[in-house]
């Protein structure tokens, strides 16, 4: 394709745009194709940019939307009211093909309800759901969903396991094995939900369907993807980055402080690299909604800058491969064969 055009709602997250517009220049520099529409009030992003050059910014223009969502909006309140907001305006950009994704570290619940409107999703499937890679002894797992859906039916969790399969056998992972997230591994554990979706799944015979994963098996990578509802797969996610940080904190905590201290940091500068490379949270930041006609990615609503600048990649990754028009080929497939078996989740 092309180069890409991503559009980026400047104003989302915690940080705004003194951490976003900086991850965007650097962005620009790693990919030097790459074009970004930063979307927000002009007069507050255009005050940032004026302390970078006028090289960094030949990709870079600027689409004024005067309203910014708080982190705390319902999302109804967000439709009704904003029409001028920076992740309504940016999200137009993708539905009128002028930009080829959006990234936000806004308001969750206002992005999926404003993608949505304004994308629409794929034929058959009732709730997009947020997706993203956790780190593994055996590489990664990819996890959904993510805190999009806190209430979720046996048809919601069968429609997100058959998004997950599409989106990586678009990705290139040929008969990915699907787990549905449980307290056990036994047939009676689980709420009526997990079940019933458990035995959908089990009528597939295109889905590598494995059956139930504990929690303790995510980590160990037991399944390619892991199903579950938002509620659960949210918790997990922000546990998991807790723990990280924590484990951390402990380890500078013991080493303590004096020569020994500053030999042993100095042995262990390999270990920490190899650590870091592995399990660095800001490295997972860019979570993808699938089901919707268009790439949305959502960022974590308090990341960094180096942690937005992967969420751009991610962004980028999935306009330069075209994921989303093969998932959408593969997923049809796959809802036409539940369909066929009796297991019909089309309504």
């Amino acid at each position: 394709m092309t180069a890409p055009i991503v559009a980026v709602d400047a104003m989302g997250g915690d940080y705004g745009p003194r951490c976003i517009v900086p991850a965007c220049i650097t962005a620009l520099k790693a990919h030097p194709s790459l074009k970004l529409i930063l979307v927000g009030q002009s007069a507050v992003l255009e005050k940032i940019l004026s302390h970078y050059s006028l090289a960094d910014k030949q990709r870079l223009s600027v689409v004024d939307a005067s309203e910014c969502i708080a982190m705390d909006e319902l999302p109804s309140q967000v439709i009704r009211g904003k029409t001028n907001s920076s992740m309504r305006v940016a999200v137009q950009l993708v539905k009128e093909a002028k930009a080829d994704a959006i990234v936000s570290a806004g308001n969750t619940g206002a992005l999926m309800a404003l993608s949505r409107l304004e994308l629409g999703t794929f034929e058959g499937i009732h709730r997009p759901a947020i997706i993203t890679a956790l780190p593994t002894e055996q590489g990664r797992s990819y996890m959904l969903d993510l805190g999009a859906n806190v209430d979720c039916s046996a048809d919601n969790l069968v429609q997100f396991a058959l998004m997950g399969v599409a989106a990586l056998e678009a990705e290139g992972l040929s008969s990915p094995k699907v787990a549905l997230l449980n307290i056990g591994t036994e047939n009676i554990k689980g709420t009526q939900a997990v079940k019933a979706a458990d035995e959908l799944l089990q009528r597939m015979p295109s889905v590598n369907y494995i059956g139930y994963i504990e929690g303790d098996g995510l980590f160990r990578g037991e399944a390619d993807l892991i199903v579950c509802d938002g509620f659960v797969g949210n918790a997990i996610l922000k546990s998991a980055e807790g723990m990280v940080q924590m484990i951390g904190g402990q380890v500078r905590e013991q080493l303590g402080r004096g020569l020994r201290a500053l030999l042993m940091k100095w042995l262990s500068i390999p270990v920490w690299r190899a650590l870091s490379k592995t399990l660095k949270p800001a490295q997972y930041n860019g979570a993808c909604l699938l089901g919707l006609n268009g790439v949305v990615i959502k960022s974590h609503g308090s990341a960094t800058h180096e942690a937005f600048e992967y969420a751009i990649e991610a962004a980028v990754n999935a306009a330069q491969r075209n994921v989303y028009e093969r998932m959408q080929e593969r997923l049809a497939f796959l809802l036409a064969e539940c369909d066929h078996s009796g297991a019909s989740i089309i309504q």
